[in-house]
């Protein structure tokens, strides 16, 4: 093979239109990601996007917006019962899971109903 994938630079989740500032409350405010500017050229299409280390989120803006029910980005997280409790002292249900050997993880839902995933591997 002549090429490698190194890693995946962001992850894009749809949101309605207008939906910018919820999307600032949830990934910004609750969850601690920091705003990055958009390319000026794409700047008219709407949206937001964000990083927090080397994870990018890219809100775009689709109509008609249906939120991703089953596909979803999934986090790995320190101290993943801290941020369980974060989220709900935020108002924002959690769903536990315990299907995958080695993990504990959780599911919740951003304020769009797109799925996220936060996981924290057992061994580490």
């Amino acid at each position: 093979m002549t090429f490698t994938i190194r890693a995946i630079d962001h992850i894009q989740l749809a949101a309605p239109k207008g939906s910018e500032d919820q999307a600032r409350d949830f990934y910004a405010t609750i969850l601690g990601f920091q705003e990055v500017e958009k390319p000026e050229t794409l700047r008219k299409n709407g949206g937001v996007w964000f990083t927090y280390g080397f994870v990018q989120i890219h809100i775009g803006i689709e109509v008609p917006f249906v939120p991703a029910k089953k596909a979803h980005p999934a986090f790995e997280i320190q101290n993943l019962t801290s941020l369980k409790r974060h989220l709900q002292n935020n108002n924002v249900s959690t769903i536990g899971d315990n299907n995958l050997p080695g993990a504990n993880r959780f599911y919740a839902y951003d304020p769009f109903g797109n799925r996220l995933e936060f996981l924290e591997w057992k061994n580490e």
